[in-house]
């Protein structure tokens, strides 16, 4: 498809708006930050010392979660993080669960509340949750310098930087809801994280790489020029990144109202990074493509015979 500065010039621009977008980016990130500095995570048993009890239990006991609180805190176990669905009560310890301990609070459970009721145990002793979370940082680092390589190579270092700055924008989104809204960060979360990543990444290169295959055609004489290929560049891409994110929200929103309780977190993970990949493909990655490249030095023109 061969490129036509007259393509844009009577839509939406998202380079002329993109200094509001920049913005608007910032204070969510400031707002990140002061959260995470005040407040930090919520973290699950898989990230600090604790036990985890999941029942698979026949009866609906959805209505009983005040009355299985209740029946903690008399047998003294205290008062653990309590989720409870039509078919699964988690409970979160923040302490180790010694093994005699264990086997008291399964049999007082299944006499009391379901006597089909099954518990699967997960324990992590404090190092182990170190360890969990030095390998997640490390994991989300090893993805990020394997995608600034990938894109460097197959593009250029501006498109790069911009990429890996719109995928930790995305992530770090994710991180800030999750404090502010208190939710449990675990295991399933960081492959959450990971995936957005790698979504987020995979729409924004779509319209990398249109904005390459756009500059092959074009005649670019000034900045102006340049903006608004960018803008042509994005509109010819819409439909295609708005319908693929419909999709996929479709599918994480199905998840999240029909999945169990061990999935919800993961999935409402992905519904806050699919929106906010969208949100930084369309309007924060092209844009600081174009604020990169704006800021190259042109190059030195090569002496002719005349001049010299």
């Amino acid at each position: 498809m061969r490129y036509k500065f007259t393509e844009s010039e009577k839509r939406f621009s998202f380079v002329g708006k993109a200094r509001y977008f920049f913005i608007l980016s910032i204070v969510i990130t400031v707002l990140g930050v002061l959260t995470l500095a005040f407040a930090g995570l919520h973290y699950g048993v898989d990230f600090k010392a604790g036990s985890s009890v999941d029942f698979s239990v026949k009866k609906d006991l959805s209505g009983q979660k005040n009355a299985i609180q209740q029946f903690l805190t008399d047998e003294g176990y205290g008062s653990p993080a309590l989720t409870v669905g039509t078919n699964r009560v988690t409970m979160r310890f923040p302490d180790t669960l010694q093994q005699d301990k264990e086997e008291k609070l399964k049999a007082d459970f299944a006499s009391k509340f379901d006597k089909s009721a099954s518990a699967e145990v997960n324990t992590v002793d404090p190092e182990m949750a170190r360890e969990l979370q030095l390998n997640a940082l490390k994991a989300v680092a090893i993805a990020s310098i394997g995608i600034i390589l990938y894109v460097s190579i197959r593009f250029e270092w501006r498109f790069a930087v911009a990429g890996i700055v719109a995928l930790l924008h995305d992530a770090f989104i994710v991180i800030s809801l999750f404090s502010i809204f208190r939710l449990e960060v675990n295991l399933p979360f960081i492959v959450a994280v990971l995936t957005i990543i790698g979504y987020s990444i995979n729409d924004t290169i779509v319209i990398f790489d249109r904005i390459r295959e756009n500059l092959r055609f074009a005649k670019i004489k000034t900045g102006a020029d340049l903006a608004n290929l960018v803008n042509a560049s994005i509109w010819q891409t819409l439909t295609r990144s708005i319908n693929t994110v419909m999709t996929v929200l479709i599918a994480a929103l199905c998840l999240f109202i029909f999945g169990g309780e061990s999935i919800k977190l993961f999935s409402l993970a992905m519904l806050f990074g699919l929106i906010s990949g969208a949100y930084s493909s369309i309007f924060i990655a092209s844009q600081l493509w174009l604020v990169l490249k704006n800021r190259q030095k042109p190059k030195m023109a090569a002496k002719t015979p005349a001049a010299s």
